[in-house]
């Protein structure tokens, strides 16, 4: 087997996965787009395995482990997805850098907050 078949392909999906991380504002497409890097990286994996005819097949467990890792974080990240767009009506990534604090206490749009725990003990 010619390894340059599947190390081109997995170029070319970590590739489109990276330009979806850059350029997409969806939360969702931008988890399609990890995945699809961790593809490319699992293709890789293998197709290296294959080529060097390694015994202990390390690639191929590499492989399985990546896959579980990847099964763990689509997961999480679908449910912090799903229950930012029920608080926020929306999954758009510029949108949840509203929910940073500022460490001078100001708003998103620059009004200084009041301090709570002064109000609190007065």
């Amino acid at each position: 087997m010619h390894l340059a078949y599947p190390a081109v392909l997995a170029v070319l999906l970590f590739c489109t996965g990276l330009y979806g991380v850059l350029a997409r504002r969806n939360a969702i497409l931008v988890l399609m787009s990890v995945e699809l890097m961790l593809n490319a990286v699992n293709l890789n994996l293998v197709a290296f395995d294959v080529w060097l005819r390694d015994t202990l097949h390390s690639g191929q467990a590499l492989t399985l482990f990546t896959i579980a890792i990847a099964a763990a974080e689509i997961g999480i990240g679908l449910a912090i997805v799903l229950l930012v767009y029920r608080n926020r009506g929306s999954s758009d990534i510029d949108r949840l850098r509203d929910l940073a604090e500022r460490p001078d206490g100001a708003d998103a749009d620059g009004t200084p907050q009041p301090d709570t725990q002064a109000e609190a003990t007065a």
